[in-house]
């Protein structure tokens, strides 16, 4: 009994240990995305967009056969500004939704740029739909926005894809972001929300940090600096 009792534990031990680097293995692919956009200026998401951003959400490499049969296809990460800088990335689950005609390769990867209040709030809230219960559309690309005057830069939630090395506005709607509390678990060591990961001031790993550096990078400036 003794002897099945710890090939049990460690079992578990391992499973974690292996839950562990697969998710701090998706923090370092996030910060590659956000990375590897942003370095082409003229063909990037807009920095003086990105400074006005409550929050953003990255996930990398979305399968394509997902979007077919409707089922969960895609996991990343979100932050959101906070007096002092960006707060620690909770985990999110992408599920569902349709996709514009940009989505074409075997993965892609998206970022979402949430503009006001309002639209942060639902991100946190245990389940929240684009489009159904905030409005989303394709996000400009480029070094400057000011010139943008389409009615989407209304929008609450701006989104971008990637796929196969083209940076584009999405038109992503009916998807659902919802907190992933297993992969939380395996980045903080509890099944926190995503609330509480912002809200309660939670310290970033050392692979989360390497995000949260690469967001102030390109967009240092603090909550209490909005306009």
């Amino acid at each position: 009994m003794y002897k099945l009792s710890l090939l049990f534990l460690t079992g578990l031990t391992a499973f974690a240990a292996n839950e562990s680097a697969e998710v701090a293995h998706r923090l370092d692919n996030a910060t590659a995305v956000l990375h590897e956009v942003m370095a082409t200026p003229d063909k990037s998401i807009p920095e003086d967009l990105l400074g006005k951003a409550h929050c953003v959400v990255i996930v990398p490499g979305l399968k394509k056969g997902a979007f077919i049969v409707g089922a969960k296809y895609g996991k990343g990460f979100m932050t959101c500004r906070k007096s002092g800088g960006w707060s620690a990335p909770a985990a999110m689950r992408v599920e569902g939704g349709s996709v514009g005609l940009q989505i074409g390769g075997q993965e892609t990867d998206v970022i979402l740029l949430v503009m006001n209040d309002t639209g942060a709030q639902r991100l946190l809230s245990t389940k929240f739909t684009l489009g159904a219960e905030g409005t989303v559309a394709a996000g400009p690309v480029g070094r400057d926005s000011s010139a943008q005057t389409d009615a989407g830069m209304k929008a609450e939630i701006l989104s971008y894809s990637r796929s196969r090395g083209v940076f584009a506005g999405l038109a992503l709607t009916g998807a659902t972001l919802r907190p992933d509390l297993e992969d939380n678990e395996a980045l903080y060591g509890k099944k926190l929300t995503s609330k509480e990961i912002v809200d309660t001031g939670v310290k970033p790993t050392p692979e989360a940090a390497k995000l949260t550096a690469e967001l102030s990078r390109y967009s240092p400036r603090e909550q209490g600096d909005r306009h």
